[in-house]
């Protein structure tokens, strides 16, 4: 059933908002205990986790860019993109707003906001490419619109910890709007939202561009052969 999917994309989303974010609440309130490559590595493997619990029922998108990428694609059904967006978005605020209640004391929630002295355009060029990696590793692991198996988890775990070890102080290293979106707006912090909602769908899009033009160069050559 559609409803067990969008079930499956809700709570998929929460479990990786819930635990990354939930690592940056955690690294702040016990004074750097849990540290950057922490977090990273915990954004990681949420992910791998959740394509490993997920993957056979909605194919564990957890990610608008994502599903939007393989509407675009041609790899998924247009009338199921609204409600897995909706799905992933609603499961990304509960967490937010979960972490919220739990931890009143907590500052930016995971709030990503590009650093102090990198202005808006670079953050969006960064953003943007970071999406396209991760999308053009996703689109050579998965199969159709679903990443499930050992090699998409791994493939695509990896490639959200490593994305985070290295951008993660320059942008937050989102990848998602929808893990952008949940701490935006359980905190009220809107300001550069703009960046981590646009950027990453237009950089998700544009590695399926990238990925139909090497894998048709790819077939031409074979079939000149």
């Amino acid at each position: 059933m559609a409803s067990h999917r969008y079930l499956a994309e809700a709570l998929g989303t929460f479990s990786l908002v819930f635990a990354g974010t939930g690592a940056a609440v955690a690294n702040h309130l016990s004074n750097g205990a849990v540290t950057h490559v922490g977090i990273a590595l915990t954004f990681g493997l949420i992910v791998l986790a959740m394509i490993y619990a997920i993957g056979e029922t909605s194919g564990a998108h957890i990610n608008p860019a994502v599903t939007i990428a393989f509407w675009v694609a041609k790899r998924f059904e247009g009338r199921h993109v609204l409600p897995y967006i909706t799905a992933q978005c609603i499961g990304a605020l509960a967490a937010s707003s979960l972490l919220i209640w739990l931890f009143p004391k907590s500052e930016t929630y995971g709030v990503t906001f590009p650093m102090v002295g990198l202005v808006s355009s670079k953050a969006f060029v960064i953003e943007l490419i970071l999406t396209w990696l991760l999308m053009f590793v996703v689109l050579g692991v998965s199969t159709g619109a679903q990443e499930k198996g050992l090699l998409a988890g791994v493939a695509v775990g990896s490639t959200v910890a490593l994305e985070a070890l290295f951008a993660g102080p320059l942008t937050g290293a989102s990848m998602n709007p929808a893990r952008s979106l949940g701490p935006a707006l359980a905190t009220g912090h809107l300001t550069s939202l703009w960046i981590y909602l646009v950027a990453t769908t237009l950089g998700a899009i544009l590695a399926v561009v990238t990925f139909r033009f090497l894998h048709d160069a790819t077939t031409s050559e074979k079939s000149k052969s």
